[in-house]
C-alpha cells in the first residue's frame, strides 16, 4: 500500500494546481499521472453556474460519445410485441415486461440502462422507488422513453452517455479509459463539452462553466481551461 502512495505522490508532482491546462495537454497529463494496475476510468467534471434547486435551471440529457467509454454497457429493455422483437435483434441484453419487473422487485440489479416503450411506462413508474435512487430510471430527456428502441439500444451499445446535473451544480461524465489514444479521449471529452455549453439554460446568469477539471479513477484532477470552448 505505501508502495501506491509512493507513485501516487509522484503523480502529484506531474500536475500544477494553480494552472488552466489546454484539454490535449490536461488528457496528456491524466495518462501520465495515472498509477493503477488497473485501467481506470477517464471522468470529466465541470462546475456550472446554476441553480439546480430551480427547475427552469436543470441540466440532463444524454450524448453518444464518438469514442464510447471502453465500457460495453447491459441494456434493459420493457416492451411487447414488435418491440420486444426489435429489442432483442438490437442486441438489448434483456428484453421482457411483467416478468422483468417482478424480477426487479425481488432484488435483481444485473443490467446499467433501462429503456422502456411508453405504453410500459404506467407499469415501470411502479418500479421508480427501487430504480430511482440507483440512477435507472428511464427517461424521456435521456432518450431511454421511446418507441425507437433499435435506436436507443444501439446508442447505449455505441457509447452514449447521460449527463445531469447534481445538487452541488456539477456534472460527472466518464469520457474513457487511461488505455485509449489520448486524440480519442480529447475527441471524447469535445463532445461532452459542446453538449453540456449547448444545454445553458436561459435562466442561468452570469459565468456558466465555472471550471472543468479531468481525472482518472485514482489519480489526481487536472484543471482545463474552458475558454477555449465556452466562447
Amino acid at each position: 500500500m505505501a508502495k501506491k502512495t509512493k507513485k501516487q505522490q509522484e503523480a502529484l508532482k506531474l500536475v500544477d494546481n494553480t494552472k488552466l491546462y489546454e484539454v490535449n495537454e490536461a488528457v496528456e497529463l491524466v495518462k501520465k499521472a495515472s498509477t493503477a494496475n488497473f485501467d481506470e476510468t477517464v471522468e470529466v467534471a465541470f462546475r456550472l453556474g446554476v441553480d439546480p434547486k430551480k427547475a427552469d435551471q436543470q441540466i440532463r440529457g444524454a450524448v453518444v460519445l464518438p469514442h464510447g467509454t471502453g465500457k460495453t454497457r447491459k441494456v434493459l429493455v420493457f416492451a411487447k410485441g414488435d418491440k420486444a422483437k426489435e429489442a432483442e435483434a438490437a442486441g438489448a441484453d434483456y428484453v421482457g415486461d411483467q416478468d422483468l419487473i417482478n424480477k426487479i422487485n425481488q432484488g435483481w440489479f444485473d443490467f446499467d440502462v433501462v429503456v422502456a416503450t411508453p405504453d410500459m411506462m404506467a407499469e415501470v413508474g411502479k418500479l421508480g422507488r427501487v430504480l430511482g435512487p440507483k440512477g435507472l430510471m428511464p427517461n424521456p430527456k435521456t432518450g431511454t422513453v421511446t418507441f425507437e428502441v433499435e435506436k436507443a439500444v444501439q446508442e447505449i451499445k455505441a457509447g452514449k452517455v447521460e449527463y445531469r446535473v447534481d445538487k452541488q451544480s456539477n456534472i460527472h461524465v466518464p469520457i474513457g479509459k487511461v488505455s485509449f489514444d489520448q486524440e480519442k479521449l480529447v475527441e471524447n471529452f469535445k463532445a461532452i463539452a459542446d453538449t453540456v455549453v449547448k444545454a445553458k439554460p436561459q435562466a442561468s446568469k452570469g459565468v456558466y462553466i465555472r471550471n472543468v477539471a479531468v481525472a482518472s479513477t485514482m489519480g489526481p484532477g487536472v484543471k482545463v481551461d474552458s475558454s477555449a470552448f465556452t466562447k
